[in-house]
This record gives structure tokens, C-alpha cells and sequence, in this order.
């Protein structure tokens, strides 16, 4: 029973000293057993075996344990050395090679869900400040809801004490706050092309909007406010920012002058469930064109209904359902109906002129 504790807890302390073992040290130890294990091939007379293409295959064969059995030593002394030097020593460097590559993978994925992780490297993708157990999850769902989409890529960004919520689908980043330089760099908050800035509180989200704007971000922001003052206020100062703020009681009193009203916000929101609102941006270097026209084209090649068209990407001066002869020019942005989303290239628009 003695031999047997002592075997088990020599196995045990070489298995832990194993895994602490430096990148460094691995790749040093299996180099060593490479072409020692070569050398001594070599004087046991393996001549077939030392060919260096032929000698490269067989150690990693014989290191993983798969051993094909199309190449084996051929001598006394090459059997010795597969059996005493080559084979145990392999194998355990391996294994530990294994093992550390696996915890590194696990740590990782360990980062991600914590909100460790950095997403600096990201561009052109969208990200979600802040973090709200009911209607954060509304926004991932509808976000890839929309079907036809560009494919970008979702970052969060909270200080909850939570773990990724989403790791399917969104990467995941946590800090203190959500004005940390840190934190925002993680986000990759300069290069993403969308940002969307839900506090649950009008103070938070208003500073909030002030820090990402000041980092310099060329990315379209959208925020949201319970109070249409603080939105106003954002807007005073920061006017590429897009606000929203509550229409609850608007809409109460829409649906009661005109029942069914709020069935009709839901659908044109919601990418969900049947036909709803889109966006698209007409090119640069497109003349010009009148509104009937357009909504003709529109409604015959795409079976889409435009609802109104603005002169900025924030949908300042917009016009709803404009006057036939209004003009649609370069760079406007059209909002209209359909099932599901068109591209600005999907859109012959010199047959729309």
C-alpha cells in the first residue's frame, strides 16, 4: 500500500509541476526530446527513421499517442529508445503541452464571460452601454431580428456584477464605470460605426453621452431619456447625437382618438413579426428625382412603402409623406415599410431616375 500512495503522490507532484511549467520551458523540453530522440536513433542505426521528413511524422505520432504503425524501430537499441526515452518523456511533455494550451483557451472564454476581455481591435461593429435586465435583452433580439442586416458585431458594456448574458451572441465587457477610458477602449468604442446608450437613469445616460462623444467616435449615437428636457439639453450640445425619450402618454392618447394606433408603432419597431420600418441612404452622386416617382419605384420593384425622407443620417428636417413634386437628392435618407431590409445596392437607382 506504501508503493502505491508513493506512486500516486509522485504522479500527483509531477503533474502539478508540469502545469506550471513557462511556454518557454515546454517548448524547450520538447525541442530537447526532438532531436535527442533523433541523436540517439541516429547511433542505434534507425536510418530509415532519422530522414527528416520521415523523423518528424513519426515523433508526433508516437507523442500523441496515435502510433499508425507504419513506421517503428527497426533495431534493438531504437526499440530502447522508443520504450525508455522517447515514448514516456514525449508523451507527458505533450500531454502538459496539451493541457496548458487547453487551460489557456478556458481562460479566455473565463475573460469573456466576465467582461475581461478586449474588443479593441473591433471596427465597424455596435455597441450597447448599459445594462437593463428587461429591456437590454429586448434590443439584442430585435437587433438580430433584422435578418438582412449588416453583420456587425455586438459589444455590451455594464457594471453590473454579471456574467456575459449573451455569449452566444454578443462579446461582453465590465468595468467600474461605464466612463472609464479602460473600459471604453475595451469597447472599441472608437471605431464602431453604431452606439446605443441605455442608462435607466436621465444623469447617467446624459454623462454617458458627453464621454463618448468626447472620445471622438465617428459612430452614429442614439440614446435614451425618460424626460424629453434632458434629451433637448443633450441635443444643445452634442446635436449628431440622436435622442429618444418616453411616448408612452402620446401614444396612450393616440390609441385612444384612433384604436389600433399602438399595434402600428409596434410592427414599424419591431423586426420581429411581419413588415416594418427601415432605412436606407440614397448615393452620393444620385440627381435627383421626384417623391412620386420614387414612392412608385419603390413600391413596384420592392414592394416597400415610403414613409418619409430626411436630410441627415439623425433624421433632422425630416418629412413625412412629402409633396409629390418634392425632390429626393444624394445623401437623403429614406425611411420606408417593407418585409425585409434593401440595401443601398440591391437598388437600381438609375432606373429610378
Amino acid at each position: 500500500m506504501n508503493v502505491v500512495k508513493l506512486l500516486k503522490t509522485t504522479l500527483f507532484y509531477l503533474n502539478q509541476q508540469l502545469f506550471r511549467l513557462t511556454w518557454l520551458s515546454i517548448v524547450v523540453l520538447l525541442c530537447a526530446l526532438y532531436f535527442g530522440s533523433w541523436f540517439l536513433m541516429e547511433l542505434s542505426g534507425e536510418k530509415g527513421l532519422t530522414q527528416p521528413g520521415v523523423w518528424f511524422y513519426y515523433f508526433v505520432t508516437t507523442a500523441t499517442t496515435i502510433g499508425y504503425g507504419d513506421l517503428s524501430p527497426q533495431t534493438t537499441g531504437g526499440r530502447m529508445v522508443a520504450a525508455f526515452f522517447m515514448m514516456p518523456g514525449a508523451v507527458v511533455v505533450f500531454a502538459a503541452f496539451l493541457g496548458k494550451m487547453s487551460t489557456k483557451f478556458v481562460d479566455l472564454w473565463r475573460k469573456g464571460m466576465q467582461g475581461k476581455g478586449d474588443f479593441s481591435m473591433f471596427d465597424d461593429h455596435i455597441v450597447i452601454l448599459g445594462w437593463h435586465p428587461e429591456h437590454t435583452p429586448q434590443m439584442v433580439n430585435l437587433i438580430y431580428g433584422d435578418t438582412r442586416r449588416i453583420a456587425r458585431k455586438v459589444v455590451l458594456c455594464a457594471t453590473d456584477e454579471i456574467e456575459n448574458p449573451f455569449p452566444d451572441s454578443v462579446h461582453f465587457v465590465r468595468g467600474e464605470n461605464l466612463h472609464s477610458e479602460d473600459l471604453l477602449k475595451r469597447s472599441g468604442i472608437r471605431e464602431a460605426s453604431r452606439i446605443i446608450i441605455y442608462r435607466g437613469n436621465d444623469d447617467k445616460t446624459l454623462a454617458s453621452c458627453l464621454t463618448v462623444v468626447a472620445t471622438g467616435t465617428k459612430a452614429h449615437i442614439v440614446a435614451w431619456f425618460d424626460t424629453l428636457g434632458m434629451a433637448d439639453l443633450l441635443k444643445s450640445h452634442c446635436p449628431q447625437v440622436e435622442c429618444h425619450s418616453d411616448i408612452s402618454m402620446e401614444m396612450l392618447v393616440r390609441s385612444a382618438q384612433d384604436p389600433g394606433s399602438s399595434r402600428i408603432q409596434e410592427q414599424l419597431l419591431s423586426t420581429l413579426q411581419g413588415p416594418t420600418q427601415f432605412s436606407i441612404v440614397v448615393p452620393e452622386g444620385f440627381g435627383a428625382v421626384s417623391f412620386s416617382r420614387l414612392m412608385n419605384f419603390f413600391k413596384t420593384e420592392y414592394e416597400a412603402m415610403i414613409l418619409g425622407v430626411a436630410e441627415k443620417i439623425t433624421g433632422d428636417n425630416l418629412r413625412l409623406n412629402p409633396d409629390s413634386n418634392y425632390q429626393v437628392r444624394d445623401k437623403h435618407v429614406i425611411y420606408y415599410m417593407a418585409s425585409e431590409r434593401i440595401h443601398t445596392q440591391d437598388v437600381n437607382w438609375e432606373q429610378c431616375q
